[in-house]
């Protein structure tokens, strides 16, 4: 009998894929499910044995077949980052039901928190289904807890809004995107009212230590410099609900 954790590991490149199109397209306003991929620099369509999740890649040693032109190495990236999200949740998840809610909201989170990170934006189209799935999972599994989770996720959203709101009045500029308290309002939907001091802890350590890193690479870091503090929600609400 194959082992419940077999199947997302290997659907994992594939779902990696479709985050990378996530990732890139979704900033920039471009049409994610209609439009196929092309090679940026030539512009030539690519076919389906151009697209087979890293092992394209390293068959076309970096470069488009077409007009050599390197891949970026991001493609590649984010299909194993995919792999390790299963297999993260399958060393973490037994239950076969579980664990490909784990994958899918692991992957999300990854897509989330990527963008963050390359654009600092956490695009709605996202974050409301996220924590609409959020409820609908919990209904799904724990039915007796949605009025906890309900409540966790209108807290975080409400705190994270207010900090906002109150940071843009005493600042004259924004410091926490609206974006982050939608996540945030997930999170309190997936992971509950009990989790959510847990997540809010671990977001700002993140973000602490973001900074960090920054000071320690000898980049000047001020009270104008910018973290994409998405990420690090993103990182600690799946560690959280995870375990």
């Amino acid at each position: 009998m194959i082992p419940a954790w077999v199947w997302p590991l290997l659907a994992a490149p594939f779902a990696g894929s479709f985050l990378g199109v996530l990732i890139t397209r979704l900033p920039l306003g471009q049409p994610v499910v209609l439009s196929r991929s092309a090679c940026p620099q030539c512009g030539t369509r690519l076919g389906a044995a151009e697209l087979v999740p890293v092992v394209s890649f390293l068959a076309l040693r970096g470069r488009c077949r077409h007009c050599g032109h390197r891949i970026d190495w991001f493609h590649p990236a984010v299909e194993l980052a995919a792999v390790a999200v299963a297999a993260w949740a399958g060393w973490a998840e037994t239950d076969p039901a579980w664990l490909w809610i784990a994958c899918g909201l692991g992957w999300t989170l990854l897509a989330l928190g990527w963008i963050d990170l390359d654009s600092f934006l956490l695009p709605d189209v996202l974050t409301l289904p996220l924590l609409l799935a959020g409820l609908v999972v919990t209904v799904m599994l724990q039915p007796e807890a949605l009025a906890d989770h309900c409540l966790a996720a209108a807290l975080g959203y409400l705190s994270f809004a207010g900090i906002a709101l109150a940071y843009r009045r005493l600042r004259g500029r924004e410091g926490l995107g609206g974006g982050d308290a939608r996540l945030i309002a997930a999170a309190g939907a997936w992971c509950g009212l009990e989790a959510l001091p847990w997540i809010v802890f671990a977001s700002a350590a993140l973000g602490l230590l973001a900074v960090l890193g920054l000071a320690l690479t000898g980049r000047a870091v001020t009270s104008r410099t910018r973290i994409p503090f998405g990420t690090c929600i993103a990182l600690a609400f799946w560690v959280v609900w995870l375990y």
